[in-house]
């Protein structure tokens, strides 16, 4: 009876280490997609996820409810920015990069969603992952692109924000908490639906 007993929990045991190491290769599996990187230092970083009504209501994370990880980083045009900077406002903080062709698809509708709507767009550009620092001029050229361009020069930011595949955006309401996160590209209907959310 004792041996069966054993042989059922080590075989749980071993059903559940199976099933676990499949979820989290699916989790990865991003054909096409940038994977940026994890800093050991930063994993745990979204273990808990807490709302806006939980004990927790402060709590910075990456989880809808937490408040966005503050960052400061130089625009394409050497100003510095920092998200903080525009708590009262509402944010969409974008990662990409001019290679990623997510990436290209999404920007005339940011540009349109730019122009439309009460938002600031933060565009973080993984600036070491591209060839050169004249792709990312050339591109905000060639696109017209208004709002701020922000280059990630060591993706310290992406690490920070955990960035797997590119794009990923984040939309921060006025009081600084992620309110929604993509991570793939997002179109114009999508942006102004969240947008419509937020406080």
């Amino acid at each position: 009876m004792k041996k069966t007993i054993i042989i059922v929990i080590i075989t749980g045991m071993f059903a559940w280490a199976v099933y676990d190491v499949i979820n989290s290769s699916k989790d990865t599996a991003n054909s096409g997609d940038y994977v940026v990187e994890k800093d050991s230092t930063e994993e745990n970083a979204n273990e808990d996820s807490s709302n806006e009504d939980s004990e927790d209501n402060n709590k910075v994370g990456l989880e809808v409810g937490n408040i966005a990880p503050d960052f400061e980083l130089t625009t394409l045009n050497g100003d510095t920015v920092k998200l903080s900077d525009y708590r009262g406002q509402r944010v969409m903080v974008n990662f990409w990069a001019t290679w990623c062709p997510p990436c290209r698809a999404e920007m005339p509708d940011m540009e349109k969603f730019h122009q439309n709507k009460d938002i600031t767009i933060l565009a973080i550009n993984l600036t070491e992952t591209e060839s050169t620092k004249s792709d990312v001029t050339e591109f905000v050229e060639k696109f017209e692109l208004t709002f701020p361009v922000l280059m990630d020069e060591t993706v310290k930011v992406a690490n920070q924000y955990q960035i797997q595949p590119i794009p990923s955006s984040f939309m921060i309401n006025s009081n600084g908490r992620i309110q929604y996160k993509a991570l793939g590209a997002m179109n114009y209907e999508l942006m102004v639906q969240e947008f419509e959310k937020m406080k």
